[in-house]
Parts: structure tokens; sequence; C-alpha cells
């Protein structure tokens, strides 16, 4: 098994859905599955079926859940060394572009570009990993390869 890096804030959002499915959401699948199942034939009944994917799911997504936090490694929000690392900060410009960007460098299931959170295990997060302010760093990407500076690392 290989650690999962989150941030404090990733693994609590975890931790709550966690919470979630085990108290709350199970004991609506069990419900549906009771209501579906009563009186009927339950090898045509679509309720019944559907209720039991429904519950088949929720608890594939706690088995995932309880692995993910077992293996969870806390990452902290910044760095002190300069270097880039998962819980940095960074702001860069792709080389011929006016526009800089900040992006959170984060583990892969916490990864959301809409919320500035890209991957450790992306290609642009890769390839940041382990440079410092003032670097320019090549990019390889599925379109291709880009240059970006770094601009600011916190």
């Amino acid at each position: 098994m290989h650690n999962t890096f989150l941030t404090k804030e990733g693994y609590k959002k975890l931790q709550q859905e966690l919470e979630f499915l085990r108290k709350d959401r199970r004991k609506e699948v069990a419900a549906r599955l009771r209501e579906a199942s009563d009186g009927e034939d339950l090898v045509e009944n679509a309720e019944y079926e559907a209720a039991k994917n429904e519950q088949a799911f929720v608890e594939g997504r706690i088995k995932e859940l309880e692995i993910l936090l077992a293996t969870a490694k806390i990452i902290s929000e910044s760095g002190t060394s300069g270097l880039i690392q998962i819980g940095s900060k960074v702001t860069i410009q792709e080389e011929g572009h006016d526009e800089k960007e900040s992006f959170y460098i984060v583990g892969a299931v916490e990864a959301n570009p809409s919320e500035g959170k890209i991957s450790n295990e992306s290609p642009l997060g890769r390839a940041l990993l382990d440079h410092k302010k003032d670097d320019v760093v090549a990019v390889e990407a599925p379109d291709g390869e880009f240059n970006v500076n770094i601009l600011k690392v916190s």
C-alpha cells in the first residue's frame, strides 16, 4: 500500500463523509431495502435491485474511505525549504502568456483544479515538485511540452 497524501482539511472531509455513510446512509439504504422487499417477489422487483445496487455502492465507498484514511499522510499547507512540495502554494506563468496562475499542490484524492488544487501526480504537479522560485520548468503534458516560470512558492 502507498501513502495517501491529504491536507488536514481533506482528511477531515473524508472522515465526515465516512461518518455520514456509516451512520446515516447505511440506515437509509437498509430502510429502502426493507420497504422494497415487503411482500413482493424479489426476483422482478426493480426497486429492490436498485436498493441492493445502492447498498453495494455505499459499502464500497466506506471501504475505500477506510483504506484512504488508514494510509493517509497529513501534509502541511506550506513548506519552509523554498522547494515545491505537496502542500505548497505555487504561482506560475506559462512562457509566452501574460496570465499568472496559482495552485496548491495536493495529493490525488484532493485534487480539484476548479478550486486551484492540482495533484502531485498530474503532469504539472509532478514537474513542479522539488523546484524553487525563479526556476523554469518543462512540463510534459498529453498535448505536448510547455515551459512555466515559477514566480512564487509559499
